[in-house]
This record gives C-alpha cells, sequence and structure tokens, in this order.
C-alpha cells in the first residue's frame, strides 16, 4: 500500500495545479527524440519509430470532455484555433517513485519529476514560410533519484531522473525541402531528438530502454534530451521506407552546468560530433502488407580530447567513437486494432581505448492490448547489459590489488524490468514498474548485493 500512495502523489499533486504548463521525458536520461514529434494524446501503443510530422502541424482537435487528448482540453476552443494559426501548445509531466526492497546501498524511497512546455510555430501559417517550423521548450526537474542515493548502480532505474533544475532544452529552426524529401533542424537542441532513439523503448520505465543506449553517452560528448547544444541536423528521405540521417553537433560540456542552463552560449566548443545514421522502416507506406518495423544502424565520431584509458591511467586521445543497431519489430497482431506483440533490440560497440561500456545489449517483448476491453494498456518485459571495459578494471586492479585481482571484479551490470502500462485516458498513463539489477556495484569495482527496486510512473499530458 505505501508504494500504491506513492505511485499516485504525483498524480494528486498534478490535478491539485491548474496552473502547471510543462512537460517532461527524460534524457540519456534519455529523449529524446519524441520532443518535437510527440502527437497530443499520450499512449502506450507500440510506437515504431521513423520520421513523423512535426508538432506544429498537428493541431489539437476539439474533443467532448471524456475522451479528450489532454487534460486541460481546448481552453474553450482557444487552443485548436491558435494550432490553425500556426502555434501549437504542449506540456506533459512525468513523475516515478520508487522504493529498494532488497540489495543496492540501503533500503529507501525516492520520488523523481519532470515537467516540459513547449510552443511550435508553423512559419507556413504564421509568415509563408512553407516547411517551416521553430521550437522552443523549457524543462523542470525535481526529486532525487533511487539509482544514485539508495542502489548504486550505473543503469537509472529513473529515466527521468538527471539534472534536477530548470533549463532550456531547445530552441531550434526546423525546415522540410521538397515536401519533407530532406529535413534540417539548426539551432540548440538535444542530440538524440534526431537520432539513435528507440521510442518503444519508453514502455518501460529504466533510461538503459527509454530511449537511447546509455553507451552513446558514456562513451562519447553525445548526450539526450533535456541537455542541448549548437548543431545542425539532417535527415533524408532516400526511399519512402529508407532514410538517412546526419549532422554536425557541437562538444560544451559547459552547457550541462545548471549556471548555465539559460546561457546557450556559455564555456566554449572542445570538439564536434560527426554521426550517420540509416534506418529501414518496412511495413509503414500505405498499403503495405507486412509488419511495421524498424532498422537503425549508426556510427559516430567525436573530435574532442578525452581521457585514454590505461593501466596507468594517463595520457589523452583525439578522438572517439562508437557504433550501435537498434531495431523495433512488430511480429504478432491482433486484427485491425492497436493489439499486438513486438520486440525492441540495441548493440553497440565502442573501443576500449576510451570507452567505459565496450559492449551494450538491450532486448525488450511489448505487447499491446492486454486484457477484454484493455486494447491501450501494455506490457513489457525487458533486459539490459552493459559490459564494463576490462582495461579500467585491469586499472582499479592494478593500483588497488584486490585479493583475487581483476577477475574478482564484476564485468558489468545488468537491468531486468517488468512494466504494466494502464492507459486510463488519452492524456493519462499509470505504470506499476519492478526492476532487479543484477551486479549493482560493477561500474563503481564494488562487490554489492542484487538490488530489487519497486514503484512506479505516472505520464499525464496537458
Amino acid at each position: 500500500m505505501a508504494i500504491i500512495r506513492i505511485a499516485l502523489l504525483p498524480l494528486l499533486a498534478g490535478l491539485s495545479a491548474p496552473g502547471i504548463a510543462q512537460t517532461a521525458l527524460a534524457d540519456d536520461l534519455a529523449p529524446t527524440d519524441m520532443l518535437a514529434t510527440a502527437s497530443p494524446a499520450v499512449t502506450d501503443s507500440i510506437p515504431i519509430d521513423g520520421p513523423k510530422p512535426a508538432a506544429a502541424a498537428q493541431p489539437h482537435a476539439a474533443a467532448a470532455s471524456n475522451d479528450r487528448d489532454t487534460l486541460t482540453g481546448d481552453w474553450g476552443g482557444l487552443r485548436p484555433r491558435l494550432a490553425a494559426d500556426g502555434i501549437a501548445f504542449r506540456a506533459d509531466y512525468v513523475s516515478e517513485a520508487f522504493t529498494v526492497a532488497s540489495g543496492g546501498l540501503r533500503k529507501g524511497t525516492a520520488y523523481t519529476q519532470q515537467i516540459r512546455a513547449s510552443v511550435d510555430l508553423d512559419m507556413d501559417r504564421i509568415a509563408g514560410w512553407r516547411g517551416g517550423t521553430f521550437h522552443l521548450t523549457i524543462n523542470d526537474r525535481r526529486g532525487h533519484g533511487i539509482s544514485s542515493d539508495f542502489v548504486g548502480n550505473r543503469l537509472p532505474i529513473q529515466e527521468a531522473y538527471g539534472g534536477q533544475f530548470t533549463k532550456l532544452s531547445e530552441l531550434s529552426y526546423e525546415q522540410d525541402f521538397g515536401h519533407g524529401a530532406v529535413n534540417m533542424r539548426i539551432g540548440y537542441f538535444a542530440m538524440g531528438n534526431d537520432l539513435g532513439g528507440i521510442s518503444a523503448g519508453c514502455n518501460f520505465v529504466n533510461a538503459a530502454f527509454c530511449a537511447h543506449p546509455l553507451s552513446m553517452s558514456g562513451d562519447s560528448s553525445w548526450y539526450n534530451y533535456p541537455n542541448a547544444r549548437w548543431g545542425a541536423a539532417f535527415r533524408i528521405r532516400a526511399r519512402d521506407n529508407l532514410f538517412v540521417r546526419t549532422g554536425i553537433y557541437q562538444v560544451n560540456p559547459a552547457l550541462g552546468l545548471e549556471k548555465n542552463a539559460f546561457r546557450p552560449f556559455a564555456g566554449h566548443t572542445s570538439g564536434v560530433i560527426l554521426p550517420i545514421e540509416i534506418e529501414y522502416t518496412p511495413g509503414q507506406r500505405p498499403g503495405d502488407h507486412a509488419l511495421p518495423g524498424s532498422y537503425k544502424l549508426g556510427f559516430y565520431y567525436d573530435t574532442a580530447d578525452a581521457a585514454r584509458t590505461s593501466r596507468t591511467g594517463t595520457g589523452t586521445v583525439s578522438g572517439r567513437m562508437g557504433y550501435y543497431f537498434l531495431m523495433s519489430q512488430t511480429i504478432l497482431r491482433e486484427g485491425t486494432g492497436k493489439r499486438g506483440l513486438a520486440v525492441i533490440g540495441a548493440y553497440t560497440v565502442n573501443p576500449r581505448v576510451a570507452a567505459q561500456i565496450t559492449r551494450w545489449y538491450m532486448a525488450g517483448l511489448i505487447q499491446t492490448g492486454t486484457f477484454t476491453g484493455r486494447d491501450s494498456d501494455t506490457v513489457g518485459l525487458g533486459l539490459v547489459h552493459a559490459v564494463l571495459n576490462p582495461r579500467l578494471r585491469e586499472a582499479y586492479a592494478e593500483i588497488n590489488n584486490p585479493m583475487s585481482g581483476m577477475d574478482a571484479l564484476p564485468q558489468g551490470e545488468t537491468a531486468i524490468e517488468l512494466s504494466y502500462g494502464l492507459q486510463l485516458t488519452p492524456w493519462l498513463i499509470l505504470r506499476p514498474d519492478v526492476q532487479y539489477i543484477v551486479e549493482p556495484g560493477a561500474f563503481s569495482y564494488a562487490a554489492r548485493k542484487d538490488a530489487v527496486a519497486v514503484g512506479g510512473q505516472v505520464k499525464m499530458q496537458f
């Protein structure tokens, strides 16, 4: 009952605060690529990655109060009128409360929340600039981390924890060319908005699933929402089901500091990240008979200097790189609705020369449509394993000389998660969740009991 009360606290707080007009997600701590492309409704139906229209082109339609897409409705007709004029407001809220039932550092409970507010300006409707959209997003996070404070593990149990302050998360301009054949985004935004994500992974709570492999941000200067940097992103539609994404992004660690939350020109550029990603999306064109899927193959190169991983712990490298493969695929479909079963997966490779995580493995099953009449509910079972760079283990053993040598140190960390997404309304999801963390002390070179964390997540769209 204590866990149920904890999970309902953020819901009650949200319903009692009508003045809230902000939003939520995760960063590498998450997502996320959903920021500029999410539909007004919160949904746990199996999302398939792929190009989506800009949010400004999706006005909120007026709806009856019992089936509206957002908590605050259409604002007496004002919201759809503004959207028709090219001004779309979006706001959402995520909260996550968990208790450590056993293992980890110590027992305890932690609550974190995120509120995000965005406005998208459709410049075609406002000024006649066909295919142009301005994006502005402010993000706020508060609370405490169950992984950082009670478990001591690397794979964050709460995807909405990290950077617990208010910050500017996007100020960018997006432009379509050739009826969407080429899309360009320039400005100040999160690299992960456009690359390296599996949106279906956000049917889970752990940041290792939602929605980017943490090896990307742990092994380079890649970082995700809500952390922004200056950059230019390009998406090219080579065919109806084949897309190429690339760009150039600033490396500037100072932008992640709280004192620079609204200072996008603070610090200095120490390098750039150059990524390229190819995505194949079968079954997503009108008339396709194949089950929908998404397959992404990517590579990135970070030009900034970084510490070399070695037994001596000294020296630098002048660049880092990484490779990744991501997929989501519907494998069973029940009827013509949303009910069905999907599989997701990820595999990443990072050279030992400067990486914290050299291999990353993720797999999950997501069923949409559970019990009779619950066509939008989801149940997900997933597993992530992160391999600690053997060179780091060697360096630690060399310095600290553990009794059994390097072989006594954990080789990596594993997270197993079981999650149920209860779609109460189009704008509200409650997600009871349990996670089992194997070797939670691996990235601290510590022997620590496997941890069990029980809790839940609330998602609301305003």
